[in-house]
């Protein structure tokens, strides 16, 4: 398979690219250490001076970006139990796991 058609793939089938755009456009932009710069996919971008991610998911977890002392972010499995969740608003989390400090 050539290099072209890698990139191409790498492309079409997971969020590298958009990913590495981020991270390389705003400093302030982390993926989380339980996931990984192929799949973790941000969904609620600030829309303020920096364009950091404010919610995202990969393929087992949902994470906000929390930027707090105590933890940079906040994740739950995508399989949880929490009532009335909604993906978008930490307020519905439950059992919240602390993400890791880079």
């Amino acid at each position: 398979m050539s290099l072209a058609a890698v990139t191409l793939l790498l492309g079409a089938t997971t969020h590298v690219f958009s990913n590495a755009w981020l991270m390389l456009t705003d400093r302030s932009n982390v993926i989380p250490a339980e996931s990984s710069i192929l799949w973790f996919e941000p969904y609620v971008i600030n829309q303020g001076a920096s364009n950091y991610w404010l919610y995202g998911k990969d393929r087992t977890n949902y994470y906000h970006f929390a930027h707090m002392e105590q933890a940079l972010y906040l994740y739950l499995p995508i399989n949880n139990s929490c009532p009335g969740f909604d993906r978008e608003n930490i307020r519905t989390w439950c059992n919240v796991r602390i993400g890791k400090h880079h």
